[in-house]
């Protein structure tokens, strides 16, 4: 079992007989101690979310993976996610796997995977298979994979250990992201990887916290509108997220925006200009 001690970039950590972490050297305020990349297997390795691009990461992934190397997944296209594919690919010959980029957002347009692994498809890879999970809401193309064998979910950043995820319009989408969620649940599971931080037990009790933090952040969206409305975004964001600290609000002004856009879609809200507007429910 995984020692909790912080996490270091370039140790590789043993979650199971079967599961390696390998954690980036790309820590910071949006990735925590870093992305982690988990090599899957004992024989052909698997190996999720190669990172960004780094020298040092790639030598470590050389290192733990080797001419074992059979598969390349990642999880969504976001650049501290899956740029490290190319040149892992380049060294090892490893298939790649994954959806492909969007065309809007900060996303890794160079991706290219040799299959996409869909919704319930599943990779077959001898001694464990992994199956796709697709969870849009953090990203579009956001894939989960379920290693079967250990009901073990590999999450990227649909769960982070530590943090919330930022949901990020127009590729970000709050409604998709709570289905997304609600849909873990129906999931098999005792365990999830998560693309930043360490292991989280309780599966489904964490999708669960989850969505309730999240519709308890949005009724403070429409509870805000009572000091102002309409409002906008800025004035919005220092009263709903007076709880984090202003340093963040930048950040956490693009899961507002999402909050925002869902109550849209709900015809509970509209836009004019720059401007939110509550709209007042008929009795």
């Amino acid at each position: 079992m995984e020692n909790l001690n912080a996490i270091i970039p370039g140790a590789v950590v043993a979650l199971s007989p079967r599961v390696r972490r390998l954690t980036a050297p790309n820590p910071g305020m949006m990735t925590g101690p870093g992305t982690n990349t988990y090599i899957v297997g004992t024989e052909a390795l698997a190996l999720i979310d190669p990172g960004p691009e780094s020298d040092a990461h790639l030598a470590a992934m050389l290192a733990a993976a080797g001419g074992r190397l059979r598969w390349i997944l990642c999880t969504h296209t976001h650049l501290d996610h899956s740029p490290g594919a190319r040149a892992l690919k380049h060294a090892t010959g490893a298939a790649v796997i994954g959806m492909r980029a969007p065309q809007h957002g900060n996303q890794d347009t160079q991706f290219a995977p040799d299959r996409v692994l869909g919704h319930g498809d599943v990779l077959d890879c001898g001694e464990f298979d992994l199956r796709g999970v697709h969870t849009p809401g953090h990203a579009s193309n956001h894939v989960c994979y379920l290693l079967g064998q250990e009901k073990l979910l590999f999450t990227g950043d649909h769960i982070m250990q530590g943090s919330t995820v930022v949901i990020s319009p127009p590729d970000g989408d709050m409604v998709a992201y709570l289905k997304s969620l609600e849909a873990l649940l129906a999931l098999d599971l005792v365990r999830i990887a998560p693309g930043h931080g360490h292991p989280i037990d309780n599966p489904h009790d964490e999708a669960r916290r989850l969505i309730a933090h999240r519709l308890k952040r949005e009724q403070k969206v429409v509870d805000a509108f009572a000091a102002r409305n309409p409002a906008t975004l800025d004035e919005l964001v220092t009263i709903v997220y007076s709880d984090t600290a202003e340093r963040l609000h930048a950040v956490a002004r693009r899961s507002l925006h999402a909050h925002l856009l869902k109550l849209e879609r709900e015809g509970r809200v509209s836009q004019h200009g720059e401007r939110w507007q509550l709209l007042r429910r008929r009795a």
